[in-house]
């Protein structure tokens, strides 16, 4: 049995505007700012690069926390019914239970979206920032930009009239639902519309081959960012996963290189 197996899973208990859930987690103890990891729509705790992080958090002794988004992995809430919001209620709960302290997140996709709004949300409150970010293909505003202004005419038109549109997927056998509601709500969460000072260091990867985050979409962050603390690593030949060994060293790099 892997030792990622053996780490036992946790529940938290998460109530907001969505209802109320149990969100499922995995703690692997470690010293060192707590390393979170923040999956991408559709993905959960135990996808490639999730697991390659435990596997260096193990060698490195360093706290590692998973979780799975409200109607992911093994937590439980519908898919469908969930928004931006439903998650990132989900990721501030498990902050706040498991990685209080200043955390460095890693936001794979969707999850850089999820990580950005995080640790702006820590600000909000006064706490202090995060340790540092590691953005993987970061698909912030995705509702909007990578999925509203792409959509033809019709897929709008069934959207409005439908409540939802079932779009294919090259990550799984069924297709992923996309609800007009996810589109309003992430409207309430675009952080590319002006100047994002999260006050930490920020490492962005991205894939030059990536069909989902093109390229150019992680330019929109990097102008956005502050000059100082803020790097990006382009790979030419990089796609949306970002998982070949080459990739998941250079991830691991970039982890390390926040303390």
């Amino acid at each position: 049995m892997a030792d990622e197996d053996r780490i036992p899973t946790r529940f938290i208990r998460v109530s907001d505007e969505s209802g109320s859930r149990r969100i499922a987690v995995k703690v692997r103890d470690g010293a060192g700012p707590p390393v979170v990891w923040l999956g991408g729509f559709r993905s959960d705790m135990g996808a490639t690069k999730a697991r390659a992080v435990d596997a260096w958090a193990e060698r490195a002794g360093r706290r590692l926390v998973r979780f799975d988004y409200s109607g992911h992995g093994a937590s439980e809430g519908a898919f469908a019914a969930s928004t931006i919001s439903t998650w990132l209620a989900d990721a501030e709960a498990v902050l706040d239970a498991h990685a209080a302290e200043r955390p460095v997140l890693i936001g794979s996709s969707m999850g850089g979206w999820i990580a950005c709004l995080a640790a702006r949300a820590r600000l909000t409150r006064g706490q202090p920032p995060a340790a540092g970010l590691v953005l993987i293909a970061p698909a912030l505003d995705f509702t909007e930009d990578l999925m509203w202004d792409m959509f033809p005419d019709e897929i709008r038109e069934r959207l409005l009239r439908d409540g939802v549109w079932m779009r294919q997927s090259a990550y799984a056998p069924e297709p992923d639902p996309v609800s007009m509601r996810l589109i309003e709500d992430g409207r309430r969460h675009r952080l590319l519309t002006g100047p994002l000072d999260l006050r930490c260091p920020v490492h962005i990867l991205q894939g030059m081959r990536d069909p989902d985050v093109p390229h150019p979409h992680a330019f929109k962050l990097l102008d956005r960012l502050p000059t100082e603390g803020t790097v990006m690593t382009l790979i030419a030949d990089g796609d949306h996963r970002l998982s070949r060994p080459q990739d998941i060293a250079r991830l691991i790099g970039a982890v390390a290189e926040m303390g």
